[in-house]
């Protein structure tokens, strides 16, 4: 943790924490030395056809701002002539091994509030306009070059009619050009403005920050879910009312009384952001193997090999809980650690696993939440 880290401009994790993050912006110069991206505009139009992918298609033509969604075809990216436009494909993480490994340098902030890796393409002038966002996201340019422009600024008016949401006043406070390598970091609410100078890419790693109203929201749905209370209204020494459309203080209290038996604890509140913040998006499916291995033969390639999660998993631990895509799961302290180990490298060097951790794993390998590490 006081180690110094070129990704966070020589920062050690600890003074990043205490100095910068949600509190003011970092702009740092080569934080992945050598860094050009992880692939190439042509490969990025193609994972944008993709029936799967979360794509958008900005462009801004006479004035005017204009939004797209995915899939697309080839043909959208030819009848584009000279407007500014900019492709971004979300969940990038989900389907290229090396985007989930880049996010792994970014590990210093707890899996908890990773979203995912959005990478976008622009030509020359391209952009999404002047917004700010509600989350943490690290900015790093790949190929090409991006001028960046933001503000603290507190008047939050958006143009109307727009279909993004694009700050109609906006008054830059610093300016940079990022090279290849080069990232900018930015809190939630800094209006900020990307604008290509050449044919660029940019790697957003962005991370979640859910709104009390969302998380009060989803906890009463979690509850709903999970919540027992017995016994039946009734009322053997009911009165006759002078107002039958009143409702009684008698009714009134006895639900009062029965709803103060719904109570909760930090154990409830940790097995809800487990499951919540693991649930994977709506989008997101898993495929079960093909033709899955038996188990013993299972048992043998983790143990040569080791396992590691589908790159669309999500794994998170509390206590003796471990929660994988919404699931949750109590396990013994004993192979508590292993799965945790699991959970925080996304992958598990299997040497001496209990045979019950196996059965687990096992469980999860048919459900598609792990894949065996190729030898």
């Amino acid at each position: 943790m006081k180690k110094k880290l070129s990704l966070l401009g020589n920062l050690s994790i600890n003074e990043f924490l205490r100095d910068y993050w949600q509190k003011k912006p970092l702009l740092i110069r080569q934080a992945i030395p050598e860094f050009t991206g992880l692939l190439n505009p042509k490969q990025l139009i193609e994972l944008a056809c993709d029936a799967d992918a979360q794509a958008r298609l900005v462009h801004h033509k006479r004035g005017k701002w204009y939004l797209h969604h995915g899939p697309f075809d080839a043909a959208d990216f030819t009848s584009l002539g000279k407007a500014a436009w900019s492709i971004l494909v979300q969940g990038v993480n989900h389907t290229l091994p090396q985007a989930a490994d880049l996010l792994k340098r970014f590990s210093f902030i707890p899996h908890t509030r990773l979203d995912d890796l959005m990478v976008s393409f622009a030509p020359k002038g391209g952009g999404v306009g002047p917004h700010f966002d509600s989350y943490d996201v690290f900015l790093l340019q790949g190929s090409g070059h991006r001028r960046w422009q933001i503000s603290a600024q507190h008047d939050r008016t958006l143009i109307a009619d727009a279909p993004l949401r694009i700050l109609q006043n906006f008054t830059p406070e610093h300016e940079w050009v990022l090279n290849p390598g080069d990232m900018l970091y930015l809190p939630p609410h800094w209006a900020h403005n990307g604008i290509a100078e050449d044919d660029c890419m940019t790697y957003s790693i962005g991370f979640r920050t859910p709104s009390y109203q969302e998380l009060g929201e989803q906890f009463l749905v979690y509850l709903q879910d999970n919540l027992c209370i017995d016994g039946m209204y009734a009322d053997p020494d009911l009165k006759a009312q002078d107002h039958p459309s009143e409702i009684s203080t008698q009714m009134l209290g006895k639900v009062a009384d029965a709803i103060k038996k719904v109570k909760w604890d930090k154990a409830d509140i940790a097995s809800f952001l487990g499951c919540y913040l693991s649930e994977p998006k709506p989008h997101i499916f898993f495929d079960p193997p093909e033709k899955p291995w038996t188990l013993k033969r299972f048992q043998q390639s983790i143990k040569s090999n080791g396992i590691a999660l589908d790159l669309k998993s999500q794994m998170l631990c509390q206590g003796s809980e471990i929660f994988i895509n919404g699931e949750s799961i109590q396990v013994d302290l004993l192979i508590y650690p292993i799965l945790r180990s699991l959970a925080d490298s996304r992958q598990l060097q299997a040497d001496n696993i209990p045979d019950d951790a196996c059965k687990l794993l096992y469980q999860w390998y048919l459900d598609g939440y792990l894949v065996p590490v190729a030898d």
